[in-house]
């Protein structure tokens, strides 16, 4: 069934219709000219122009080493919609939109040069009609995040917390390298911030299924209660990325997997999964309860480490048939780097729901495919009735929440083949966001950018959130860094992981879900 949009649309404005940044603002990107606006920003700031979402007085500050002038910006723009927008360019809302569209060429590491900036705003904000709110977002490397704050500070562009123009800061992961440089950066942002302005991005949250994880958990009464350590056997997830590492070796080198992927995105998809049902959709409510999870996660450390954790590095193999060089072969790695590209782990969650209950966590580059989807895979029925021959055991229920690139969920069940001999065979419910909504769904960045200026810190990590999952995660990096010696095992560009992976699977009598 195909959902009418018209009918759709009354009933959210009847509801609780979507977040609607209604307040003049000036949206200031440092890294303006960068592949992370190119690319995402951009284009999801023009899809939300286009739905009519956008205050409508806005400007969009680009901030940057490029010695390049407001057209030039606008072409850059133009480009990046093109390329990498949900939705063809119009030229009549492209025009409406360029107009808000600004770049100043500025370096921000070195002193006094926000002067300049300063100006540049003052006189944008008072053409365009703005109040002088202003949204500070550091789409720049990790570096950089201390030393843009501090600048924003000695130049006394950021208003004290709950004032009115409001400030507010957008950061970009990685949060550190480990707890100790993570508590270093959040020390010098609260200086400058206050814990309620700052809005630690982490796009998988703004994904649609992964925001529907609470829907369909909390929404569902047949859902909520399966959620335990009775009814459920074990939780996979998985984000697969087929590409390399292209031209980012200087960024992973210093990141590797874990950090990359499991200390931000996983943890969080773990805890969306795992929590307790929130008293209220209030922003630190909801955070609340996801903390719990990352909290009650059991301490991996030492020996524990080996037993519960694989990582592995990409050889050379076959892309669609191409061949591709291995990790150690492209650009910019050290032939000696025992950089992870692959992670797959067993964590447990200590706590009632989920006493004794497998996690299996596995992500990776160079994969079969790109994917990321969590299975929750349901206890076997009994071995009686149906289920009573040990060589044809039925299948157990499985609940797959697919992230990308088919979003959905689908619930595998036992039927009955028609005819009069009783067969059992495996079907699928299947949910397809695209066949039911139709058209293509939102951005993850579209909804992040507009909850920002809506105010809306619910998709956005806390800092005792962020400090919390590298209290967890450094115990694993400081095992790996004692073990210099020993080769990282290989699996080939095109396989799904080394066969360490399976074995860790096996070792706990499960295997991987077939993606």
């Amino acid at each position: 069934m195909t959902v009418d949009l018209d009918t759709l649309a009354s009933e959210l404005a009847a509801g609780e219709a979507q977040p609607v940044a209604t307040e003049p603002v000036t949206l200031v990107i440092f890294g303006g000219a960068g592949d992370l606006a190119h690319r995402k920003l951009l284009p999801a700031l023009y899809n939300l122009h286009v739905d009519g979402l956008l205050p409508p007085r806005m400007a969009v500050v680009g901030v940057g080493r490029k010695d390049i002038g407001d057209d030039q910006y606008r072409e850059f723009a133009r480009d990046g919609i093109q390329r990498f927008s949900r939705r063809s360019l119009d030229e009549e809302r492209w025009d409406s939109f360029a107009s808000s569209l600004f770049f100043v060429n500025s370096a921000i590491d070195q002193p006094g040069v926000f002067a300049s900036l300063g100006s540049r705003l003052d006189i944008i904000e008072h053409e365009r009609g703005l109040a002088g709110n202003r949204i500070y977002y550091l789409a720049v490397p990790p570096a950089l995040f201390v030393p843009t704050v501090q600048q924003l500070s000695h130049a006394r562009f950021v208003a004290p917390a709950d004032a009115r123009p409001f400030s507010r800061l957008i950061v970009e992961k990685p949060v550190g390298r480990d707890l100790a440089s993570a508590r270093a950066i959040s020390d010098a942002i609260a200086a400058v911030f206050d814990e309620h302005q700052i809005y630690r991005i982490d796009h998988y949250l703004g994904k649609e299924t992964v925001q529907n994880i609470l829907v369909l958990r909390f929404g569902n009464s047949f859902f909520e209660p399966l959620f335990n350590k009775k009814y459920i056997d074990h939780v996979q997830i998985t984000v697969a990325e087929q590409e390399g590492i292209g031209t980012r070796a200087g960024y992973y080198e210093q990141s590797g997997a874990l950090r990359d992927m499991i200390q931000n995105h996983m943890l969080q998809l773990l805890a969306l999964v795992a929590m307790e049902p929130p008293r209220s959709l209030d922003a630190d409510v909801v955070r609340d309860e996801k903390l719990e999870v990352i909290q009650s996660l059991r301490p991996l450390e030492g020996e524990a480490v080996d037993m519960a954790t694989v990582r592995a590095q990409y050889a050379a193999g076959f892309d669609l048939g191409a061949p591709v060089p291995g990790y150690k072969d492209e650009p910019g790695v050290s032939r000696s780097s025992r950089t992870e590209t692959f992670v797959a782990m067993q964590v447990f969650i200590d706590n009632w729901r989920w006493a004794g209950v497998p996690f299996f966590l596995r992500t990776g580059k160079r994969l079969p495919k790109r994917a990321s989807e969590i299975s929750i895979h349901l206890k076997e029925v009994p071995p009686i009735l149906f289920n009573r021959d040990p060589h044809r055991r039925l299948d157990p229920n499985v609940l797959t929440i697919r992230i990308q690139p088919d979003e959905g969920f689908a619930l595998g069940i036992s039927s009955k083949v028609p005819g009069p001999r009783v067969r059992i065979y495996p079907v699928n419910m299947d949910f397809r966001y695209g066949s039911t909504f139709g058209g293509s769904s939102p951005e993850a960045y579209e909804r992040l950018l507009l909850d920002v200026m809506a105010g809306d810190a619910t998709l956005f990590m806390r800092r005792d959130s962020v400090e919390g999952s590298w209290h967890w995660i450094t115990p694993i990096l400081d095992r790996w860094a004692e073990q210099t010696t020993d080769p990282l095992p290989t699996y080939g560009a095109g396989d799904w992981g080394p066969p360490e992976a399976d074995r860790l699977m096996e070792s706990a009598g499960r295997s991987w879900r077939q993606l």
